[in-house]
């Protein structure tokens, strides 16, 4: 209503995805930035973007079953080894040492998706039958038998020292990886990669957005909560805790088909528990069942060690600076990562979303900003 941009008079507007006009243009206008930014950004920095938002595909899913339905997953590695393979078997050179079929990126990106979240559906009865500790060790050991699988395939991965190259990415007919023409503007092929995968993390996003606020995103929420009153109301806790880990391996699915297309070599050493902690650290220091949250993490977290190496020369214990140092970036940056997720979860457990979203409250009020 006029003059009252914060009353709300219908469900339907409660629940809209974008519930105000103000919220709509912004949105729009956030889109046609980032769509620019991909156009004219430098090659090293389009793909850096583009990894950013691959990755935080990935993020989303892991907010799904961690997140919104309060399962402990340290198994997210796995998933997506499984869907960077997938894509290169069914994507890869046919007739070669290794696996390929050479279909085409419309074929193999959601087909790796799909593979990985029918390996999320067969784990799910098992791993819905417990919860906390327990179901963290369970989907951890998920990581130490993808380790021995991808390490052991020769004939899909390559082997460790190896592994094998990407799937190219082609759709019907057009080849990402060559430089291309859009609306007269020449885009080479990292800043193509770049648009590409934020329109897929659009896309992606908003099913998420609409997933959990839809009857099965509640019932993901009163699990987390408390999953003995969700039960006594009437929620299945098997059956949307199996949904959960499969819309979630599907995500995660996405992402390794995405991310390892761009980086362009697939090496089975990747997917390690290293990963998965990667990917909880996404949503740790991003923010904990939040869409926005997923993509603020990814995207700080993969810029983390562009940021280390630019204000490396400006600190004297890094290698990099003019009086030398002890340390390494490598080593600067590991221990930031570290540092970042327990100062999360000790001063901001909301992480970079809740931050945000006091800076906007702060702002909404003023100057009754008290």
């Amino acid at each position: 209503m006029r003059g009252r941009p914060g009353l709300v008079t219908a469900y339907e507007r409660d629940a809209a995805i974008l519930p105000t006009t103000t919220q709509r243009v912004w949105f729009a206008l956030f889109c046609l930035a980032a769509a620019l930014l991909a156009a004219v950004a430098p090659d090293d920095l389009a793909l850096r973007g583009a990894s950013a938002a691959a990755a935080a595909v990935g993020a989303i899913g892991l907010n799904l079953v961690t997140g919104w339905a309060g399962q402990i997953s340290l198994g997210h590695a796995f998933f997506l080894g499984i869907g960077a393979y997938t894509a290169a078997a069914l994507g890869g050179e046919p007739g070669g040492p290794l696996i390929g079929l050479g279909l085409e990126m419309w074929i193999w990106l959601p087909a790796a998706g799909l593979v990985a979240a029918l390996a999320g559906l067969v784990v799910a009865p098992i791993a819905t039958r417990l919860r906390g500790l327990y179901l963290a060790f369970v989907t951890l050991g998920l990581v130490f038998i993808g380790e021995h699988i991808f390490r052991e395939w020769d004939s899909l991965t390559g082997g460790i020292g190896v592994g094998r190259s990407a799937p190219k990415p082609i759709i019907f007919g057009y080849d990402l990886s060559r430089e291309g023409n859009f609306l007269g503007i020449t885009l080479s092929p990292e800043q193509q990669y770049f648009l590409f995968a934020l329109v897929l993390l659009l896309v992606m996003g908003l099913l998420a957005k609409n997933l959990v606020r839809s009857r099965i995103g509640r019932a993901f929420s009163a699990i987390r909560d408390r999953d003995v009153a969700a039960e006594i109301m009437g929620i299945h806790l098997g059956r949307y805790k199996l949904i959960a880990f499969t819309v979630s391996s599907f995500y995660a699915g996405i992402a390794g088909a995405l991310l390892w297309t761009f980086v362009g070599f697939i090496e089975p050493r990747s997917f390690s528990l290293t990963l998965s902690i990667v990917y909880i650290a996404m949503i740790l220091v991003g923010g904990v069942a939040s869409i926005a949250g997923s993509i603020m993490g990814a995207v700080f977290i993969t810029f983390l060690p562009r940021i280390v190496d630019f204000f490396a020369p400006l600190v004297p214990f890094i290698e990099d600076s003019p009086t030398g140092g002890f340390l390494t970036s490598v080593q600067v940056e590991q221990i930031l990562f570290g540092l970042l997720i327990v100062l999360f979860l000790i001063v901001e457990p909301l992480g970079l979303y809740g931050i945000w979203t006091r800076i906007r409250n702060y702002w909404k009020a003023w100057p009754f900003s008290y």
